[in-house]
This record gives structure tokens, C-alpha cells and sequence, in this order.
């Protein structure tokens, strides 16, 4: 069985305010593990997509679909993972992983992520129903405001999808919008030490600043959609392939493949980053 278990409150949160933080849903062990893994597996750096803010600054994301038998394969099927989404997400249809993400902040010149909703890259890959949708951040290093941090807008998924448009080579939300979010309701700093979770919905207005730091901000951001969702532009599989779930105890004890057998996305290949019109719609 799962170490981790969701309270009935932990769930009630998450639907009010869009969002919750798991203290210590990954374990010491299991994050050395995960962060050797990452920094030591060429197929992350041979793989890795560089996307500029928009003062120019880089920030590097290595993104793969199909969970496979490699150690993050392992975290992303883990027993304590997918009952966890499946308890938030609150429906009988089965947990599928749509893809997963290594978001490597460097010192000093990783850049900042503008304030966007997940569901305003997914609305592209034409997703149906954005409460089937929710990312999971692991925190491998120490997330925090001197490096970084997410941080979200409580309750903003209230809002509904905003329009978005390029900001530098990512997708921002109209900031009329994000402006008005902000008057509204309240700014949070999602602090994390490693092997923190931060589960978020897909309409959850959230960004992060450069890390100006000494220090990196790496994590693991793992997104799951329900099987009963439905994506019309989408290529890959992975999104309506039941997950097959595994014990916890992979993640430390079961031998890991190298992720160069993974399913990495092309940059040129993203739905989110090509003009479709209603881009020029919204105000940055």
C-alpha cells in the first residue's frame, strides 16, 4: 500500500483554492535518487528545450510522454502518485499520464516563467475538460522566492481559461486578466524543500521569476489527465493510456532504465508554440 494518503480535507482544499501542498510525498532517499538521476542522464541534457522569457533569459525543460521504466517513470506510476490524483480529480474513469517535464533553473541565468494557466498550452492540444486536468511539481532542490519559486493565484481557477499569447517563446495569459486576478484574490509564494508536491489544476493562473540565485531550482512536474478526457490535436498516446501503476518501492529498490528510451517532445513539434490565430486576442 501507499505511505501517502490524501485527507478528505487535503481534497476539499484543492478544489477551493485550486491547489495543495504535500509536505514530504517524496522521501530523501528517493529524491537523491531522482536528482542524481537527472543531473548524471545525458538523455536529459541531449533532449533538453531551451524557451526564452521575455527579457531573454533561458529556462531548460526536457519533456517525455510515456512513463517507462526508468527512475522518474517510476515516481510518475507509483501507487502514492496516481491515487493521489485520482482522489483530486474526483472521477471513476482511469488516471492517464499525459506527459512530464525536468524544469532545470540554473544560477543566475534561468529564466522566469510568465504568468499562465497549464490549460492555456493545453486548450491547444484541444483537451475538452480542463477539471480532468492536474500537474504535480516534486521539488528536487530548495524552491524558494531567492531562486524562483512558483507562485500562484489562490482560487484563480475559479476564473474559467483566460486568453493567452507569446510572451518571448512561452504562453502568457492577458495581463488585464492576471492584473485583476491579483486585485482579486491572494498572491501565494509556493515554497518547497525537496521532495515537497505541489498539486495544481489546469486553470490555476501560476509564473516564477529568474532565478537570480547562487543556488539551482530543479523539479519534476508530472501531468495527468482522466481517461474520459478527450484531446483532438494531440499526437501521442500517452494521454489515454491508463497508467500502470507500481509500487512505491520502485522508485529506490526496482532497477531503472536510462531515459534515453523515452518519448521526448521536439521543440518544433509543440501545438502551444505555433500561431493559431487567437494569440493576438490578449493583451501582454
Amino acid at each position: 500500500m501507499s505511505s501517502i494518503t490524501l485527507t478528505q480535507e487535503q481534497v476539499s482544499l484543492y478544489h477551493k483554492q485550486g491547489y495543495i501542498i504535500v509536505k514530504s510525498f517524496c522521501t530523501k532517499p528517493e529524491i537523491e535518487k531522482l536528482y542524481t538521476t537527472a543531473i548524471n542522464d545525458n538523455a536529459m541534457r541531449n533532449n533538453a528545450l531551451d524557451l526564452n522569457d521575455q527579457s531573454g533569459k533561458k529556462t531548460k525543460l526536457s519533456l517525455w510522454f510515456t512513463p517507462g521504466n526508468d527512475v522518474f517513470g517510476y515516481l510518475t506510476r507509483s501507487e502514492k502518485m496516481v491515487a493521489a490524483v485520482q482522489l483530486l480529480l474526483g472521477n471513476d474513469a482511469k488516471v492517464c499520464h499525459y506527459h512530464s517535464k525536468l524544469m532545470q533553473k540554473e544560477p543566475k541565468v534561468g529564466g522566469a516563467w510568465e504568468w499562465h494557466q497549464d490549460y492555456g498550452y493545453w486548450y491547444k492540444n484541444q483537451f475538452m475538460f480542463p477539471d480532468q486536468l492536474i500537474s504535480v511539481m516534486v521539488a528536487l532542490t530548495p524552491a524558494n522566492k531567492e531562486n524562483g519559486c512558483l507562485q500562484v493565484i489562490k482560487d484563480s481557477h475559479k476564473i474559467g481559461r483566460v486568453n493567452h499569447g507569446f510572451a518571448g517563446e512561452q504562453v502568457g495569459a492577458d495581463m488585464q486578466m492576471v492584473n485583476n486576478a491579483l486585485k482579486t484574490m491572494e498572491l501565494v509564494y509556493a515554497e518547497l524543500e525537496p521532495g515537497d508536491a505541489l498539486f495544481f489544476h489546469s486553470n490555476l493562473l501560476h509564473r516564477s521569476e529568474a532565478n537570480l540565485s547562487d543556488h539551482p531550482r530543479w523539479s519534476i512536474i508530472s501531468c495527468y489527465s482522466l481517461q474520459s478526457n478527450l484531446a483532438y490535436n494531440e499526437t501521442s498516446t500517452a494521454w489515454k493510456t491508463p497508467v500502470d501503476v507500481i509500487p512505491d518501492e520502485a522508485i529506490l529498490h526496482w532497477d531503472a532504465a536510462s531515459l534515453s528510451n523515452a518519448d521526448f517532445l521536439k521543440k518544433e513539434n509543440d501545438p502551444a508554440l505555433k500561431e493559431t490565430g487567437w494569440e493576438q486576442e490578449v493583451n501582454q
